[in-house]
């Protein structure tokens, strides 16, 4: 059975029994069915078992040193971005531009490229004139476990730059919230959802850096909320001008 279905885990292998002995009526699986787990795996390494099965080689795991998987503390210092990557879609066939989107975790400072395609010949350089993009000495790079961002050469040059690379963890979906909610109020409001040709990116790319980074960071109004206790002793937040009076 193990033979059969690749060595998968022990509970399926329980249930696979109990379908042969129950469903097909196979006598040779009359006592399988009630078998532990634990019982099951004891039974795996044993010498008889491998006489029987036969000699594999079990899976064994590397561990990735590029990368820490933890989130972020900047303590309220700029420095530390948030960059996650936007495809336009594919059509035919055919892939769309990506786009890598970082962002400032403190600040909000937010700058955009378009790349033909996701891989290290293509983000060096972006990675590269991300580091100029941005008015502060960057600290810190977190991204999601993409090998695009997750390789041997994106990990030697931010340790040439003395630059912190974190990863986003297992089963932690709010860990690069804040650049994926940008996708969506900033990237997919100005570029939209359609699909748009890889062969286009350096126009892309000219529009992105040129035009709308500068627009997003420099002219477009944005409110930042002050919070405030009423008479009641309620917590609020009012959005207001610069010159705008308390409430």
């Amino acid at each position: 059975m193990d033979a059969l279905h690749g060595t998968v885990s022990g509970t399926t292998t329980r249930k696979l029994c109990e379908r042969a002995f129950n469903g097909y009526e196979d006598v040779r699986f009359e006592r399988l069915p009630g078998i532990s787990n634990a019982h099951l795996y004891n039974l795996r390494p044993h010498k008889t078992y491998q006489s029987k099965r036969g000699s594999f080689d079990p899976t064994r795991p590397t561990k990735v040193t590029i990368g820490e998987r933890r989130k972020p503390a900047p303590d309220g210092c700029p420095g530390y971005l948030r960059v996650d990557s936007v495809h336009q879609g594919d059509l035919d066939g055919i892939k769309g531009v990506y786009l890598i989107n970082a962002v400032d975790e403190v600040t909000q400072f937010q700058a955009v490229f378009a790349v033909e395609r996701i891989s290290e010949a293509y983000l060096l350089p972006v990675l590269e004139a991300m580091m100029d993009a941005f008015p502060f000495v960057i600290r810190s790079f977190h991204s999601n476990n993409g090998s695009g961002y997750l390789n041997h050469k994106v990990g030697k040059l931010l340790e040439k730059l003395r630059i912190d690379q974190t990863q986003s963890r297992s089963r932690q979906t709010h860990n690069n919230a804040l650049s994926e909610s940008k996708n969506a109020s900033t990237i997919r409001k100005y570029l939209g959802y359609s699909h748009i040709p890889q062969h286009f990116a350096s126009q892309v790319n000219t529009f992105t850096v040129e035009v709308l980074s500068p627009y997003l960071n420099f002219h477009r109004p944005c409110h930042f909320p002050t919070e405030y206790t009423d008479k009641k002793g309620k917590i609020r937040k009012h959005y207001r001008s610069k010159h705008d009076d308390i409430l």
